[in-house]
């Protein structure tokens, strides 16, 4: 007998990594699709726009911090991937940690309860490598400890040991996922893969915080949503209370993105210029990916070649949306 469809909800589904993951699911499952988005800086309904007339996809404009809205909607899911984040690093450096503890923590807190009266199969949270703080082992295990080095990070930090502790305490099916740095089309131009983009595709010269340095494991958004596929369709007595990385194991440094970037783009005028380095910044991340692996099957498939090509095609191709997204914008961010 072939189980009924799930039915999925995807807070902070406007976003970059969610509405890619939400794209994904419609093509590749026969799952109905709830999207949650409040629309912020970071949500984006252009994001979803060649989705949201599909007959699986439903949009909700809300807020995951209104708990009467986010009974309404967990009461009908059987899945919940919460994606819905303040994200934006330096934006919690230079003022303020407060949205970034309301939505991180606080709005993870009422999905958890709506879910302790409404229960569903699996309760997915996207937390963040930012966790771990800079790296001590090589590469980093789900182990590793958690020294949050952004007031972001460390509200990515309470979220996640919050939903681990409504595992431990109420037995809910809990699972954590550690991301490591995505890039690829549709991301904020804030970010540093798309800023190098559309700076070497406007002539503009790279803006590189510090020497550059800091390296990152670099992780194509395709592969990132593959996994939350994975992540659905694994039985979940094999993943409540675990907490996965979701990564490639190869880290790149910052000045060797630039390069990268320039090499691709090609035909431009743009230079590397130096700021002063960012506050809190992490020096190295890389992840472990045997745990993910061994409990899914699942590995990241794109090089990080393959993948800057694909991401400058798209911006290249897609100059409109990335000028209309940098104008409203007034905050760069190097990872």
């Amino acid at each position: 007998m072939v189980p009924p469809a799930q039915r999925v909800l995807v807070t902070g589904g406007a976003g970059f990594i969610s509405s890619n993951v939400i794209r994904h699911l419609l093509a590749s499952t026969d799952y109905d699709v709830v999207s949650l988005d409040s629309l912020t800086y970071a949500g984006n309904l252009e994001n979803l726009a060649d989705v949201l007339g599909h007959e699986r996809l439903s949009f909700v404009h809300g807020d995951i911090r209104d708990a009467a809205l986010v009974a309404d909607l967990v009461d009908g899911v059987d899945v919940i991937v919460n994606a819905a984040a303040e994200s934006h690093v330096e934006k919690s450096i230079e003022e303020g940690a407060s949205e970034f503890v309301t939505t991180n923590v606080e709005g993870t807190q009422i999905l958890l309860d709506a879910i302790r009266r409404s229960p569903v199969e699996r309760f997915i949270l996207i937390s963040s490598s930012e966790v771990y703080g800079t790296a001590e082992t090589d590469p980093m295990d789900e182990r590793h400890p958690l020294e949050p080095r952004s007031p972001y990070a460390a509200t990515k930090a309470g979220g996640d040991r919050l939903a681990y502790s409504y595992y431990v305490t109420y037995d809910l099916p809990i699972v954590i996922v550690r991301p490591f740095n995505n890039y690829g089309p549709r991301q904020h131009p804030e970010k540093v893969v798309p800023r190098f983009i559309t700076q070497a595709l406007t002539g503009a010269p790279l803006t590189i915080h510090g020497d550059g340095h800091a390296s990152r494991d670099w992780l194509y958004v395709d592969d990132h949503a593959e996994a939350i596929e994975t992540l659905i369709e694994t039985p979940i007595d094999l993943l409540a209370g675990e907490v996965v990385n979701v990564a490639t194991g190869v880290d790149i440094s910052v000045a060797d993105i630039a390069d990268l970037v320039l090499d691709c783009v090609g035909d431009t005028d743009s230079t590397k210029v130096h700021l002063p380095e960012r506050l809190g910044q992490v020096d190295r991340h890389i992840g472990s990916t045997q745990k993910m692996a061994a409990l899914t099957g699942w590995r990241a498939r794109t090089s990080f070649a393959q993948g800057l090509e694909q991401t400058v095609a798209w911006y290249r191709e897609n100059e409109a949306w990335w000028r209309s997204i940098a104008g409203r914008s007034q905050h760069v961010s190097s990872s």
